[in-house]
């Protein structure tokens, strides 16, 4: 029970940090990427930007080329944006409240309980009443351990 307190209280921190970020659509990335767009807008040439990274111009035209094609590896976007004077901002934001993709996962684990436990009433003629209730999910989420519904 201790585990399910402490993830709902996780999930609660990071929702709440996840509504600071949105909308998650002023984060998308310029077609050709965000380095070539922030160079292009300084007025810098891949040949200024290739000395301040300590490489050769052919070499950011090919991290750019990368980026574009989202191959690029984060710590070489991470060298790029500070050579750009940018700071790298790196998130995995949910479709969905962490909460919300929680429930329902327990409302779906509660089913798949339900189920096996209805066919083995049935199996001995009796009948299983009940539905997957508010007070019902509540209470799962709250005495079982969130791992289980990712099963």
């Amino acid at each position: 029970m201790k585990k399910a307190r402490l993830a709902a209280q996780s999930r609660s921190n990071l929702d709440d940090r996840f509504r600071e970020l949105a909308p998650v659509a002023r984060y998308s990335v310029p077609v050709r990427g965000w380095i070539k767009a922030v160079r292009e807008a300084l007025g810098m040439t891949t040949e200024q930007l290739a000395k301040r990274l300590g490489v050769k111009q052919p070499s950011v035209v090919a991290i750019e080329q990368s980026e574009a094609k989202a191959s690029i590896e984060l710590a070489t976007l991470r060298r790029a944006a500070n050579a750009l004077d940018c700071t790298l901002v790196y998130a995995l934001i949910p479709n969905k409240s962490l909460e919300i993709a929680v429930r329902d996962r327990a409302r779906a684990f509660l089913r798949r309980r339900r189920a096996s436990v209805e066919h083995s009433m049935l199996l001995e003629d009796q009948g299983v009443r009940g539905n997957n209730s508010d007070a019902q999910l509540d209470e799962i989420m709250r005495d079982t351990n969130p791992r289980l519904f990712w099963d």
